[in-house]
């Protein structure tokens, strides 16, 4: 912003101006109307002095009139009619008289000029032609037909009004340098607040919303700047909820992107799941419309076929709506107190004819917070012990953690290989259980760990085909562990697979 520009220049210069131009006009008027304010003034203080004394008001020898003479710098004579008696303040009494003398007879009717006449005085400028002196005059005959003559010198009005008009000058210049300084510093201080929003608003504009008015005061101003702060404020919390808003928009897009590809790969998914046994079905369903096999045996191959394809497709459904009523929140978890030692050996129990075939050894390890690991193991194909490890009360739904174990140990069968061991270990945690199903086999890609959580993933999928796996299971025990409020996680070891999960001590 440039000097003629800036608020305070303009303001300033606005004064002085102002200023100047006031004292301009009055001294034209000093210069112009002085003469004829004083010759008024001294008009009005002549007549007065005569009517004080012709009303009687005073006596020409007080001292009331004699100060009132020598305050206005006038010069009196009083005489009788007789001009016997004379009255002065004068120290040229004969020179009065012979003033009052000539003024009778109008001897200096050549240097007299009559500014003013009436029935009671008259007014008049005279020149002195002894002393070259101007002098204005009153003379009177006043009711007791004495004579009264009172003057004043013109030269010491023309005097005084230049005195007065040098002095006014000296005096205007010295006023216009004060009032220039004054009113520069006072308009500095006005303008200050007002410079102050300006860098405000400024900032404002470039979405800066941190300054603040910090001038204060209770004028207009003071009260724009607190206003200024609030609208910050506002702006400031508004453009924060906007852009939250945008962020969240973009989250919500993004999310509603990620949820269409993901119901098409689901789409896609079950398709292809269903893809294989349906074709079965329907080809073995039209064999034995159609007779292609009439003996016995072969058309009861063909009914196992299409009852254990049914079956399935039937398991994957479940699951599939297991899953959905648990991703859904629409099946919570009934959060109860049970032994999870004894949850994982019954699982173990159940699984007696799965781990037979698969010719698993199992060890399932609990770990007590101040003993060694204690060893048991379990199924007749380990050809276990009897012993039995001590009650580990948990806290969750119990239905539903043993779907997650059991999840993890069939996993573990279907991927078990090498020394084909099974070991299931609880750990005490502070607070937590840990529980580990491993197997050894072949380790999970590093970068598929985090995959395998993931509906209808499968790593190796010519493997999950052979034992009939649809790649949810997994998913299903991500999704109980969610509605726990608990983890779940896989972590390849030297030699093989180990599945977590964390549960709740009681």
């Amino acid at each position: 912003m440039t000097m003629k520009h800036s608020i305070k220049f303009r303001i300033a210069a606005t004064f002085i101006i102002v200023t100047a131009a006031a004292l301009a006009v009055i001294g034209v008027i000093h210069a112009f109307f002085l003469d004829d304010f004083y010759y008024a003034n001294k008009k009005r203080v002549l007549v007065e002095s005569m009517r004080m004394l012709d009303e009687g008001i005073v006596d020409a020898s007080s001292d009331e009139f004699r100060s009132y003479c020598s305050v206005n710098s006038l010069e009196f004579a009083l005489s009788d009619e007789n001009l016997t008696e004379l009255v002065t303040n004068s120290t040229d009494e004969a020179g009065m008289a012979a003033r009052i003398l000539g003024t009778i007879l109008s001897f200096e009717e050549d240097n007299t000029i009559y500014l003013e006449e009436s029935d009671t005085y008259k007014l008049m400028q005279v020149h002195d032609r002894f002393t070259g002196v101007e002098y204005y005059e009153l003379f009177s005959v006043l009711s007791d037909r004495s004579y009264f003559l009172v003057l004043c010198p013109v030269q010491s009005i023309e005097e005084a009004a230049a005195i007065s008009l040098r002095f006014y000058i000296f005096i205007g210049v010295a006023v216009i340098a004060a009032s220039f300084l004054i009113i520069w510093l006072i308009t500095r201080r006005l303008v200050r607040p007002i410079q102050e929003l300006t860098e405000i608003s400024e900032r404002m504009r470039a979405l800066d919303f941190t300054a603040k008015y910090t001038s204060g005061g209770l004028d207009e101003i003071g009260k724009l700047g607190r206003n200024f702060n609030s609208m910050s404020e506002n702006l400031e919390q508004a453009i924060t909820d906007l852009r939250s808003a945008n962020e969240q928009l973009q989250a919500d897009i993004r999310e509603k992107e990620k949820i269409d590809e993901m119901r098409k790969e689901f789409i896609s998914n079950v398709s292809h799941e269903l893809k294989t046994p349906i074709a079965l079905i329907q080809g073995y369903a039209e064999g034995l419309q159609d007779n292609v096999n009439e003996d016995p045996e072969g058309r009861e191959f063909y009914c196992e076929v299409i009852v254990d394809e049914a079956a399935k497709m039937n398991r994957l459904v479940s699951q599939l709506l297991n899953l959905n009523q648990l991703e859904f929140g629409m099946e919570q978890a009934a959060m109860e107190p049970f032994d999870l030692s004894g949850l994982i050996r019954s699982v173990i129990a159940s699984s007696k004819i799965l781990l037979e075939q698969g010719g698993a050894h199992v060890v399932f390890r609990q770990e007590d917070e101040c003993t060694e690991p204690v060893p048991a193991v379990y199924a007749e194909t380990a050809h276990a012990g009897s012993a039995e490890p001590a009650p580990l009360m948990v806290l969750g739904d119990e239905f539903k953690i043993e779907q997650v174990i059991t999840n993890y140990l069939t996993n573990a069968i279907n991927h078990l290989d090498g020394e084909r061991i099974i070991e299931i270990s609880c750990r005490i945690r502070e607070d937590k259980v840990v529980t580990t199903v491993f197997n050894t086999g072949a380790p999970v890609p590093e970068d598929e760990l985090d995959k395998i959580w993931i509906k209808f993933y499968k790593v190796d999928k010519a493997r999950t085909r052979a034992y009939g796996g649809s790649g949810i299971g997994l998913s299903i025990v991500k999704a109980i562990m969610d509605a726990h409020g608990e983890q779940c996680w896989a972590e390849n070891r030297e030699n093989g697979v180990a599945f977590s999960f964390t549960m709740k001590r009681c």
